[in-house]
């Protein structure tokens, strides 16, 4: 999308459960302070799709919820999930039918080592925590293929299939290259085709097609459990690296933990054309055992909502989200417990609000 002065935004709000209610309404404080500084506006609407609906209701969300939120320019996420609703429901009852519904095939995490804060890996700067995970995001391990049989019986089986299409493969990986050209030119595949024999040696073989058609941008393919040790030991080495389903959930987890934590790492559901909503969320789960306790880091969430408006073509208002959070991670006066401090949620949401002004 293209900025436009004076635009007003239709953005659904999903604050979801536990500690997503809690950093959602601090990050749309300071996107609301972003917007009115930059001159466009969001229209928030707000649901109570959550497992505490599922709960009451059975169900995450209504049978017309893709509908309804097709109308809106973009989503805002709050962590799902809660004690008493199995995991499974809560993302094939929400997260995953509407990232196929709108066809939100790309999941990017971006997961770098922000100011004032500290890495789990001793001795590593800022300038060699930087990458970015380009997730497939529609399909892959991610599959209703498959079923339990012989239920309760001595010879039980479960069969899980996974479906790996040449289009959905081909668009992820030339979106990590397209990606790729815009930073350092480096793009590492994740791959296991020593050990699964006919997905991801299909994968390898379009990673290499593909790579033909960018000889400026250097690729290389690793097996996903060693580029999870190179994560560790030599995370310099790494900028763009794309990957299936479930090998982006898991190393995009291990890679917002080397780089500060759950509680830094925003990530978006992209529709890379613009035609359906894309959809912004923290990497962190809900944890409910702080949820209410006004003790969450809200940055995740903030920095999901600077994806957001980079998507809407704000890209000024983006920055800025994302300088103040740096002003105020960096000062280091104003800091949730998780990092060290004492301040609350809201003070530190505040805080960044005050750094945009």
């Amino acid at each position: 999308m293209i900025s436009r002065a004076g635009t007003s935004y239709r953005i659904a709000s999903i604050p979801g459960d536990g500690i997503g209610v809690d950093v959602t309404v601090e990050a749309r404080k300071v996107l609301d302070r972003a917007a009115a500084s930059h001159g466009f506006s969001l229209s928030w609407t707000e649901f109570d799709w959550s497992c505490e609906r599922y709960a009451k209701t059975g169900a995450m969300m209504p049978a017309d919820g893709i509908e309804r939120l097709s109308v809106f320019d973009g989503i805002f996420l709050g962590a799902v999930g809660f004690p008493g609703v199995p995991d499974h429901v809560s993302l094939w009852g929400l997260l995953i039918p509407v990232r196929r519904a709108f066809s939100q095939y790309v999941n990017l995490r971006p997961v770098r080592l922000l100011p004032g804060t500290t890495s789990a890996l001793a001795g590593r700067g800022a300038d060699e925590l930087e990458m970015v995970i380009v997730r497939e995001n529609s399909e892959g391990e991610y599959s209703e293929l498959g079923g339990r049989h012989n239920r309760g019986l001595g010879n039980e089986f479960v069969l899980q299939e996974s479906v790996f299409t040449r289009v959905g493969v081909e668009r992820i990986i030339r979106y990590a290259f397209e990606l790729a050209k815009t930073r350092t030119g480096r793009v590492c595949s994740a791959t296991k085709s020593n050990g699964l024999i006919h997905s991801m040696p299909f994968w390898d073989e379009i990673f290499a097609e593909i790579s033909a058609e960018y000889p400026d941008v250097h690729a290389e393919q690793c097996h996903v459990d060693a580029l999870a040790a190179r994560m560790v030991q030599a995370p310099d080495r790494l900028d763009v690296v794309v990957a299936s389903n479930l090998f982006g959930d898991i190393l995009s987890d291990l890679a917002a933990a080397v780089t500060g934590g759950l509680g830094m790492a925003p990530s978006g559901n992209i529709n890379p054309t613009g035609e359906l909503p894309s959809m912004f969320e923290a990497v962190h789960g809900s944890a409910p055992d702080i949820a209410g306790q006004g003790i969450a880091n809200p940055v995740a969430q903030i920095l999901a909502g600077a994806m957001l408006l980079d998507h809407l073509g704000e890209t000024v208002a983006a920055q800025a989200v994302r300088a103040a959070v740096e002003k105020v991670l960096e000062e280091g006066a104003v800091q949730t417990p998780d990092l060290g401090g004492k301040s609350t949620t809201a003070e530190l949401g505040s805080a960044v609000v005050a750094a945009l002004s």
